[in-house]
């Protein structure tokens, strides 16, 4: 099998280690740069067949099954995968990609959200004198240039602080981070600069004051990962090429070559997940970009074969908002065992990760407590004492599986650089493997050059630098005034619209249906907190969306965010789609099932829910049993015990407030451990020990029965008995 590195090297003709890295920088560097002229002009000349109206999955599919030949077909439909489909198109040559899930439903969702070079590749670069990490890093930083540009919508630079305890890294940290800066060139976003003390807390108020001397702040980008996805496949698709997501490969197609007589790959028996309808799909080239699956795949076509992924877990939690700025990210560089943290602003919350450890490969990773925790302890060491950071704030939690390339004797996932690779097999069969979100472009590219030769495709040079995505047209920073005027969307919403789909946020909005309200006048929310709109789920079948889990994880990210109000908005979200797709009963159910599952297990619900059990211990003083015991008794006026929805009703009415009969069934439902529609003094205790643990923060019933306890006690003894005897 031959192998060839991802990363070109360059001749080393003389010099120093210095003299190598920006001499010939500057070479590569200039060259790019004639190349993109060629590559942005080459834009004109492509043709969209499908610009205006998107082929449905059926006819993608019937694409897929009647076509001769590809030309190139796709296995992996993560960012990787994509970007070779976008790539192979743009090219002029036929094109198939095949996914066996959703698209981006792997690891290609499951990222920091930083489109990076990578700071900590550049210090290894640096103190290993290592010209492969050097032009891996600016090599990155280069994409990072393209990608904000060709998808404005959905990329924007974040400002990102390193704070500095100790005055002698203060010079160290400035030195390496000015260097990024250098590596970048002309394509660094904004020059890194030293904040004082008092300008470091001032811009970051949470951060921990105790013996700071300042801090560096430094710019990389940030993005929307699932939908970056899936406006490079649906660029893809536009372009003409036929992708089809829920297709799963289930074995390799083989035909003799007549001039070697060796057997080389021609395509894939593939299956429709949905239906379970069988088909081929014959290809002159077949390129496996499945990530962590790269293995697999592989082995479909050589059993012997060896592997070359080791998989690496990384656990990212969500918290609120409230626990970072709106506008500035914190890089812990040196944690307790020697990881990277980054604690970041993301859609109005605050995202913190990452963790890295050895795992075996699932579809279904999930993220363990103890990297939950690990995670926390770290946020708990930059911040204020002031702030408490508590266990019960992380509304939701996932576990990503990086491709890493090593050799398999490795066992320190750490060290490994994630470089990436591409391999042509005896039978033609070509993987890329490896890499990282931020240089998908590049390896696409890569990728293509080595199947074009290796399989003698005509093909035209890639065309995939400067080339706008999907929703990148018509977009601007205003164009969500724009929405709010015209359909009278809230503000919002409007900016959600417009950050999430970019120029196609009219199509969402025209979908829209009319609140019956003055204000807004269309776009009815999913959920009250968050800014998802019910057209978004309409919208998400046309982008290919087939269950719930695409819908509330991929479409829209509500269950990356909040896995509360992502189960919440579950029945309508699959309302919505059994009335569009013609679900039976039967299918409805199951698909509400089936994403509560994933909201479980994948999401973190399940780490979330486990705070409170049956077991879990009671740890109140003595006075805070007899208060929290009083307030119980304020509910359970006739001494049973326990108090049920009738009882939290009665006194909710006494006080005139009005709460939904199926709200107040949910909130009770949370708490209630024996599931038996009633809660007991003991879970109620449990309850009251977890919030003071911060084991559960914002649960509904603490927070309802204080501020009615609270309104009783202004207004003094008030009867519970009620005209009719009951709800």
């Amino acid at each position: 099998m031959a192998f060839r590195k991802a990363l070109k090297r360059t001749a080393i003709i003389g010099g120093g280690a210095a003299a190598t890295f920006f001499g010939f920088s500057h070479l590569i560097e200039y060259r790019k740069s004639q190349a993109r002229l060629a590559h942005v002009a080459a834009e004109a000349e492509l043709k969209a067949p499908f610009a205006d109206e998107l082929p449905s999955r059926r006819a993608q599919l019937a694409a897929l099954e009647i076509t001769e030949e590809f030309d190139v077909l796709v296995i992996g439909g993560g960012a990787t995968g994509a970007g070779c489909a976008l790539d192979a198109v743009t090219r002029n040559l036929k094109t198939a990609l095949v996914e066996r899930s959703d698209f981006s439903s792997g690891t290609s969702s499951r990222s920091t959200k930083l489109i990076h070079g990578g700071v900590r590749y550049l210090q290894k670069a640096i103190m290993q004198l290592d010209y492969e990490q050097y032009m891996m890093v600016k090599e990155a930083l280069h994409e990072r240039a393209n990608l904000l540009e060709i998808a404005p919508h959905l990329s924007a630079p974040l400002p990102i602080m390193l704070p500095v305890y100790k005055w002698w890294q203060l010079p160290y940290y400035w030195a390496g981070i000015k260097m990024y800066d250098l590596v970048a060139g002309i394509q660094c976003l904004k020059s890194s600069y030293v904040l004082s003390k008092a300008k470091a807390l001032e811009l970051f108020p949470m951060l921990k004051k105790d013996k700071l001397v300042g801090a560096i702040v430094y710019y990389d980008g940030q993005h929307n990962d699932a939908r970056m996805n899936l406006a490079i496949t649906i660029s893809a698709a536009r372009y003409g090429a036929a992708i089809a997501n829920y297709t799963e490969v289930v074995s390799l197609l083989k035909k003799k070559d007549e001039e070697t007589g060796k057997e080389k790959v021609c395509g894939a028996h593939c299956r429709d997940v949905v239906t379970g309808r069988e088909f081929d799909v014959k290809a002159k080239c077949v390129i496996n970009a499945t990530g962590p699956f790269t293995d697999s795949v592989r082995k479909m076509d050589n059993q012997e074969t060896r592997n070359i992924c080791q998989p690496s877990a990384g656990v990212h939690i969500v918290i609120p908002g409230y626990y970072s700025p709106d506008n500035m990210g914190l890089l812990d560089p040196a944690t307790s065992d020697g990881r990277v943290i980054f604690f970041l602003p993301w859609e109005k919350m605050t995202i913190a990760g990452t963790t890295d450890t050895p795992t075996s490969i699932t579809a279904h990773p999930i993220p363990g407590e103890d990297d939950i925790n690990f995670i926390l302890r770290e946020v708990r060491n930059y911040l204020s004492p002031d702030v408490e950071v508590r266990r019960g704030d992380v509304l939701a939690a996932w576990s990503g599986i990086r491709p890493l390339v090593t050799d398999p004797n490795s066992k320190d996932t750490q060290s490994i650089c994630r470089n990436h690779i591409v391999s042509i097999s005896d039978s033609g069969l070509v993987t890329i493997a490896g890499g990282k979100w931020t240089t998908y472009r590049s390896m696409a590219e890569e990728t293509l050059d080595a199947a074009i030769k290796a399989h003698g495709l005509s093909a035209e040079p890639c065309k995939t630098v400067g080339l706008m995505l999907e929703g990148a047209k018509g977009w601007t920073p205003t164009l969500y005034i724009r929405l709010v005027q015209d359909y009278g969307l809230e503000k919002e919403v409007a900016q959600h619209l417009a950050a999430t789909y970019g120029g196609k946020a009219f199509d969402v909005a025209k979908m829209a249906q009319v609140t019956g309200q003055r204000w807004p006048i269309v776009g009815k929310r999913l959920v009250s907190e968050f800014p998802y709109i019910e057209s978004e789920v309409l919208y998400a079948i046309k982008e290919y969306a087939c269950t719930a889990i695409d819908v509330i994880a991929l479409r829209t990210r509500l269950g990356f965010l909040n896995v509360q109000a992502a189960d919440e908005a579950l029945p309508r979200i699959v309302q919505i789609m059994a009335k569009e797709l013609g679900w039976s009963q039967e299918k409805t159910t199951a698909e509400l099932e089936a994403a509560r599952k994933f909201l479980y297990h994948e999401m973190g619900y399940r780490s979330r829910s486990e705070q409170l059990t049956k077991t879990s211990e009671i740890n109140l003083d003595y006075q805070e049993v007899i208060r929290y015991k009083k307030r119980f008794h304020k509910f359970d006026k006739e001494g049973k015990g326990f108090i049920t929805t009738v009882d939290v009703q009665q006194v909710l009415d006494n006080i005139n407030v009005q709460i939904d009969e199926n709200a107040l069934h949910e909130i009770l439902n949370e708490v209630d451990l024996n599931k038996n529609g009633q809660i007991e003094i003991d879970e109620f205790l449990q309850l009251m020990s977890a919030v003071k643990k911060g084991e559960m923060s914002d649960s509904r019933l603490a927070i309802l029965m204080k501020t009615a306890e609270e309104t009783l006690n202004k207004r003094g003894p008030v009867t519970v008995d009620r005209s009719g005897g009951g709800v």
